[in-house]
């Protein structure tokens, strides 16, 4: 059997993309974590599959898969390279798009003509149960008792869960002692995204983020989000915020609660290919 595909990225987060729209394809859980690998595979953070849509008001349905084989709600850089996709293989010609995700949130895809894509991210959640968090009430920080220390963090959900910790500088967090105790902490039952912000001033901030199943990563959109919606929150960021990640700048923007957050960054091919299975 033949698989035709795309490797594309944003910001660094890598990304192979499947049209399974024209193609039947089945995707095992141990196919997908030989493919993800860097040494035998095409190598990739997340695979994204494209499907006819499951709702009539949407366009597509996209699913996520991160390379460990699981499924996951969310994929912010995923998104804007999905929106590129469709649009270079010829399954749209439209510059708005609406997909579905596995949740089943609805997210509005607009592509601008320099391959920057902005996203509408829906409305952020800091209810503690959509998080899922465990925690009686909605705060705006938490006090989280992490091996032999403490600390404070802000939680919400943007279509997948995120922990957000500030720290003086992202350069000296020692991220893969943290990270994981972040990821797999008691008080989040199915596992969680970890970011470190460090504020530079009310409109930008430094961050590097630690991905549930994954690790830390060049770049996360949906982290990114999840980093200016805790800081406007928190009254520490305005309503426009640049992220700046290893792999380069996203550009949120947030008028607070219950407005729809808005996601700005470009999304670049990398290569087409074909798999032989």
């Amino acid at each position: 059997m033949h698989c035709n595909f795309s490797k594309m990225h944003g910001l660094g987060n890598s990304f192979m993309i499947v049209d399974c729209i024209t193609q039947n394809i089945v995707f095992s859980t141990n196919f997908i974590r030989r493919l993800s690998n860097h040494n035998i595979g095409v190598g990739f953070d997340q695979l994204l599959l494209v499907e006819p849509p499951y709702d009539p008001e949407t366009d597509f349905h996209y699913r996520i898969f991160n390379g460990n084989g699981n499924e996951v709600e969310q994929c912010g850089n995923g998104a804007r390279c999905l929106a590129y996709f469709l649009r270079m293989k010829g399954l749209t010609n439209k510059n708005t798009i609406k997909v579905s995700t596995k949740t089943g949130n609805k997210i509005i895809l607009n592509i601008a003509r320099d391959n920057q894509v902005t996203v509408n991210m829906g409305i952020p959640s800091f209810e503690p149960k959509t998080i899922p968090f465990l925690a009686n009430k909605i705060e705006k920080m938490y006090l989280l008792n992490l091996d032999k220390h403490t600390i404070f963090c802000g939680v919400v959900n943007i279509g997948n869960p995120h922990v957000i910790t500030i720290v003086d500088d992202v350069n000296t967090v020692n991220i893969k002692k943290i990270g994981p105790l972040l990821e797999s902490h008691k008080s989040f039952p199915k596992q969680v995204n970890a970011g470190f912000m460090q504020i530079l001033t009310r409109n930008e901030v430094n961050l590097r983020v630690y991905e549930r199943y994954s690790g830390e990563t060049q770049a996360c959109g949906s982290n990114a989000c999840a980093t200016a919606a805790i800081g406007i929150m928190q009254g520490l960021l305005d309503s426009s915020v640049t992220v700046h990640l290893p792999g380069g700048d996203l550009y949120i923007k947030w008028e607070g609660p219950k407005k729809p957050l808005y996601m700005t960054g470009p999304s670049t091919h990398v290569f087409d290919g074909k798999l032989s299975y």
